[in-house]
């Protein structure tokens, strides 16, 4: 595993010793992320939940992004995140959360939070992509134009609209599924999605 792009291109990211447990997105599945999302993530502030190595909010950082919070509750996770981010000099940037996902989204809405990019790879048998999509709307914790990537079996279906979100892309990689989510704004404002 490694940095696909960014100041920290080619990097070599630390992996899970169970494979099982821990699922990172794989290479390949990060880069088609980021091409359809667009190369350049400057200025964004990015929620990467069940972030396992914290490979995709690490990825944002080094393509421009100024902050990302790395939420996990797996002990092996969490210390996969903190090596990959000191490994990649992203200290100052990135905030690791430990505990469940729905009790980190809970607290960074206490403190008022919002993300520009919401990463969401819950373990696949679990099907949470649409739970998880409808609490970040509930909770208030997306910006008007935010994004939102979950990482899904192809067995999982999520629906066109959940919330305030819009399904805008889908793509499928062997047994992965990828969906795009972006909130509703105006046309004239809408973040185009290339791919």
């Amino acid at each position: 595993m490694r940095i696909v792009a960014g100041t920290a291109k080619g990097r070599i990211l630390l992996a899970p010793k169970n494979a099982q447990r821990i699922r990172p997105t794989a290479d390949r599945v990060r880069e088609s992320i980021f091409n359809i999302l667009g190369q350049s993530c400057d200025g964004l502030v990015v929620l990467d939940l069940y972030a396992g190595t914290g490979a995709l909010g690490l990825e944002a950082i080094s393509r421009g992004a100024v902050s990302a919070v790395l939420v996990d509750r797996d002990r092996e996770a969490l210390d996969l995140c903190r090596d990959n981010t000191q490994a990649l000099g992203f200290a100052t940037q990135v905030e690791i959360v430990a505990g469940p996902v729905e009790k980190a989204m809970s607290r960074l809405s206490l403190s008022h939070r919002s993300f520009d990019l919401v990463f969401i790879d819950p373990p696949y048998a679990d099907e949470a992509g649409t739970a998880v999509v409808t609490t970040l709307c509930a909770l208030a914790l997306l910006t008007p134009q935010a994004r939102v990537c979950v990482e899904h079996s192809k067995h999982e279906v999520l629906p066109t609209q959940i919330a305030t979100l819009s399904r805008i892309d889908q793509r499928r990689f062997g047994e992965t599924m990828v969906s795009f989510f972006q909130s509703e704004v105006s046309s004239s404002n809408r973040v185009k999605i290339s791919g």
